[in-house]
């Protein structure tokens, strides 16, 4: 038979008022918070000093991993807030899992009784349930045995029943404010890895930022390799040269490559002895434990993966994995676009060679010309001579050398222009707005980095031209080039297209193409020789060459090209092509 416990008081009116004055001052200050933390800290301590107990706990079921988990101590040691029990395990973890409230008068002589702190006499522990659910428990200690009364168990199953709305009320806060955390995390993080233009720096971003969202010891990211077989390390941060030197991991019998191969997140308590883990020795030398892995998607197509490291044992929640899945379909676009990037720098300098070369043959048949004028001279003076001398004087031999040289040059001279030449222009029914467009798409990364702010003015009722798509591009790609190599420092460029009538309202007879930039300008001298022979340019160092080069697709085009320009004020460059030839 149960002892009675001296210290049953008799339940009168006066401790009936004074238990409804207590609850009521403790549910004011519980509501008063909206912080989980504190709410929970300032029931337990009213809990504490209503019941005369020496300490107490309340512990709460982590959602994700089914452990009883101390969320607000009193009187208990700093090391008691890493215990964690599973539902059933000492007295806290049995009413967890009955959901009946216990009171152990002696805890020596209960077999379940977990220790926190020495010299414990008794424990009572009610369960603190939210959406008459248990969600966890509220437990005091006494130094004394036989501390608590029946009546001091009703008081505190009274206590829990009260708080149990406002710690609801906190937990939506906080997992409200939580998501909008990390929504906000989220965002900066969206729009600092999509200013990242290179595939490399996409990537140290992508990792580092993804450690301090996670709050993580360790990141790293794993591309799949051109066989589809292997996965391979492209950027980590917080690892150390054992991760950092390890060897790829295969697609088909590592942790990542599930990842990888199902498109699904994955997690791994503890990497340090998880036999699907293959490298357990470079987790325990880096302290890695927790992982969680989530696939690089683009296009349904998984091009890696994201790992996050925990330093200590954690499940992650089931936001934690949406919010790094989040994250990690915004890091696959923004590696997408550094590639496409990449690849649209390689197209702009293939096109800039395309332009040199150009340049080049455009010199060598400049020079060429010059050669030939004084090289004919020299072949009429040298026929005009009609020098002849006899068989065995060796100025007849001379002579006939010199004759078959200059041959030999003219030769020269007839290859190198018909190099220069190249093949025809091939006129058809041209686009000049899409000819513009399909421009600007190649060169608004260069346009964007010279910080070149680009104003279009499209006419949408521009008739077709009869020209040559490719030669156009070549002289719109040159002034483009010409424009952004003004503006060193920035600034704007305007690209215009225009019907025009020969005459007021008249039909439409020539389409207008211009180019203005607000960059250093130029002086009148050189405004009137933009356009003039490479040979005779004024400009230093080769400057406008490319101009030439727009002189010639114009004259082909039978159009007209025209200079604006004052030095400080920017330049405007006026094409006019006729609609037909």
């Amino acid at each position: 038979m149960k002892a009675q416990n001296p210290n049953d008081p008799p339940d009168d009116i006066q401790a009936r008022l004074d238990r409804l004055e207590a609850l009521h001052r403790i549910a004011r200050r519980v509501y008063s918070t909206l912080d989980q933390h504190e709410s929970l800290q300032i029931l337990l301590e009213e809990v504490v000093r209503l019941t005369g107990a020496h300490s107490g706990s309340i512990c709460l079921i982590n959602p994700t991993s089914g452990f009883l988990e101390i969320e607000a101590t009193r009187g208990l040691p700093g090391s008691a807030r890493q215990l964690r029990l599973r539902l059933g395990e000492g007295i806290t973890g049995e009413v967890a899992r009955s959901g009946r409230s216990l009171r152990i008068d002696d805890v020596s002589r209960d077999r379940r009784y977990v220790a926190l702190r020495d010299g414990v006499g008794s424990e009572m522990a009610v369960p603190l349930r939210v959406d008459q659910e248990v969600r966890g428990v509220v437990n005091v200690d006494s130094d004394r045995t036989y501390a608590f009364s029946q009546g001091q168990q009703a008081l505190l199953e009274e206590l829990a029943t009260l708080a149990a709305p406002a710690i609801r009320n906190t937990w939506l806060y906080e997992s409200a404010r939580q998501r909008a955390r990390l929504l906000e995390s989220l965002l900066k993080v969206g729009q600092l890895i999509n200013s990242t233009l290179s595939v490399d720096d996409a990537l140290t971003v992508i990792t580092r930022e993804a450690r301090v969202l996670m709050r993580a010891k360790m990141c790293s990211l794993m591309m799949v390799d051109a066989s589809g077989e292997w996965l391979d390390l492209r950027a980590h941060d917080g690892a150390g040269d054992a991760y950092a030197s390890k060897p790829r991991v295969s697609m088909s019998e590592s942790v990542v490559g599930i990842v990888a191969r199902r498109r699904k997140p994955l997690q791994v308590e503890n990497v340090q002895v998880s036999g699907r883990y293959q490298n357990v020795g470079v987790a325990r030398r880096e302290g890695l434990v927790s992982l969680l892995s989530v696939p690089l998607l683009f296009s349904g197509k998984a091009i890696g993966a994201l790992n996050i490291y925990s330093g200590q044992p954690h499940i992650f929640s089931d936001e934690e994995v949406r919010t790094l899945a989040t994250y990690a379909e915004l890091s696959a676009l923004a590696l997408e676009k550094a590639r496409l990037y990449d690849r649209i720098v390689s197209v702009e300098e293939t096109l800039r060679q395309s332009e040199r070369l150009s340049t080049l043959g455009l010199l060598a048949a400049e020079i060429a010309h010059e050669i030939r004028n004084p090289l004919t001279v020299m072949k009429m003076l040298h026929h005009s001579l009609n020098l002849h001398f006899a068989p065995d004087d060796p100025r007849q031999t001379d002579v006939r050398i010199m004759g078959e040289k200059m041959d030999h040059l003219n030769r020269i001279v007839d290859r190198v222009l018909d190099v220069a030449r190249g093949a025809e222009p091939r006129f058809e029914e041209v686009n000049v707005n899409q000819v513009l467009d399909d421009l600007l798409l190649l060169t608004r990364v260069k346009l964007r980095s010279s910080s070149i702010e680009l104003l279009r003015e499209l006419d949408p009722e521009l008739p077709p031209l009869m020209a040559d798509a490719t030669q156009l591009e070549q002289a719109f790609l040159n002034l483009t080039l010409n424009a952004v190599e003004a503006m060193p420092k920035g600034g704007r460029l305007g690209i215009r297209s225009r019907a025009l009538p020969l005459r007021r309202q008249g039909p439409t007879t020539h389409v207008l193409v211009r180019f203005r930039d607000s960059g250093s300008g130029m002086t009148r001298e050189q405004a009137q020789n933009a356009f003039s022979s490479l040979l005779q340019s004024s400009k230093p160092r080769g400057n406008g060459l490319g101009m030439a080069i727009v002189a010639r697709v114009v004259e082909i085009h039978r159009g007209k090209a025209r200079v604006r320009s004052r030095p400080g004020h920017g330049t405007t460059i006026s094409l006019v092509f006729p609609i037909t030839h």
